[in-house]
Order: C-alpha cells, then structure tokens, then sequence
C-alpha cells in the first residue's frame, strides 16, 4: 500500500509541475521514492511465488523515473504525476509480456499482455495465434479471466481496420490478428491504494493474466 502523503505528493506535483516546485519538495520526493519502492517490493514478494518466470526480478527493474521524456511531446511538463508497477521477465532492452499497476487519480488501472510490439515481435505475436487459436480461446474463456478482465483490449486506436497482410478475412481469430497490442485492462478506484490488502487484492486480479503471458511469451521466444 501506498500513504496518503505519497498520493497528495501526486497530486501536488500536477499542479505544480515544475523544476522550480520540485527542488523546493525535494525531501518529499524522497520520502514518496523510498514508498514506491516499499510497494513493489510487495508486488514483488506476492507475485513470485505465483510466477516463478518473475523471481529474479529486482525493484530497479519494475520502476519507472518521475522525469518525463518530454523530447517529441507537446506537453512540456517535465514531471509523471502518476506512479506505474511493472513487472515482467523480459531482459533489460526486450519488450516481453507481463504485468502492470497504474496509480493516477481518476485513471487508476491494472493490466497485463504485451504492449505495443515492434514489427518484429508483431510479427511473432500474430503468427503464434493463427496457429494456436485454440489454445488462445481457451485462455480467454477461463473463468479467472473473464471475471477480471473479460477479452482482450479491442478498440479503433489498438487494432487494424483490415486484416493484416497474409491473413484470409475470414479466420476464426481475424478480431485478434488485427491487434497492434495484446492488452487485458480493469480500472479501480484509487481509494483501494492506501487499504491495507491492496497489493493482495490486486496480486489476485493480475495472475489471471499469467497464461496469457505465458503464451505470448512463448511466441516471443520461439523461433
């Protein structure tokens, strides 16, 4: 879980985003990094054991800077002023599967899947469900996962107008072949952070995406 203070230092540095405010809040940062950390430490601790792929993962590879990359953006502001969880057993530079915790007021989520391959990857990805839909079906219809997530993210910014080059129209997968990204996504409320069973609760909802993982996965890693 995370403190109220940490949460108000999120939404003070919205309003204040600012290299001049920062410096000035510079113990605070501090205090909210060493509570990050806290909290996925205990991600880490809960997921583990779910996910032996994740156990060499160490805190330094599931965080993220505060300092934006504001080079090809318009907005300018040079501080997130949202917090991200990732955890994943991807090598350092290899996009891969996994799992990921959102924490921004009013567009706090949870998700998992493979976002936004490389053509290559894509590739990959692609090929692996025209061949094995069966096995990608019957993920989907678990009913872990339909409680939690339901499908995967379909919507006009994540997936082709057509079919993508090689691919008959009529393939029994044609709404998944079509996706840029392989994404499964459940909003919370941010109110559940500082409870006590966040990490358990959300550690819950999340391992439902473990054989989704594994299977995009193994299409990464097979050649």
């Amino acid at each position: 879980m995370l403190t109220k203070e940490s949460l108000q230092f999120l939404d003070d540095i919205k309003k204040n985003n600012n290299r001049e405010w920062f410096q000035d809040n510079k113990k605070r940062y501090e205090i909210f990094k060493k509570d990050y950390h806290q909290l996925v430490s205990e991600f880490l601790d809960a997921m583990k054991p779910l996910d032996p792929s994740l156990e060499l993962l160490e805190i330094k590879d599931c965080t993220f800077r505060i300092n934006r990359d504001i080079r090809f953006s318009k907005d300018k502001s040079p501080y997130k002023a949202h917090l991200g969880v990732w955890l994943s057993a991807g090598a350092k530079g290899a996009n891969r599967s996994g799992y990921y915790v959102h924490i921004e007021k009013g567009a706090s989520f949870i998700a998992g899947g493979f976002y936004s391959p490389d053509a290559e990857d894509l590739k990959k990805v692609r090929k692996e469900i025209a061949f094995f839909y069966d096995d990608l079906q019957e993920i989907l219809n678990d009913k872990n996962f339909q409680k939690e997530f339901g499908n995967l993210d379909i919507n006009e910014n994540n997936s082709l107008k057509s079919m993508p080059r090689g691919y008959e129209k009529d393939h029994p997968a044609n709404e998944f072949l079509k996706l840029k990204s392989f994404t499964a996504t459940q909003k919370y409320d941010i109110a559940e952070v500082t409870k006590k069973d966040f990490v358990k609760k959300m550690t819950q909802k999340l391992i439902a995406l473990k054989p989704l993982n594994d299977f995009i996965n193994r299409a990464l890693e097979t050649e």
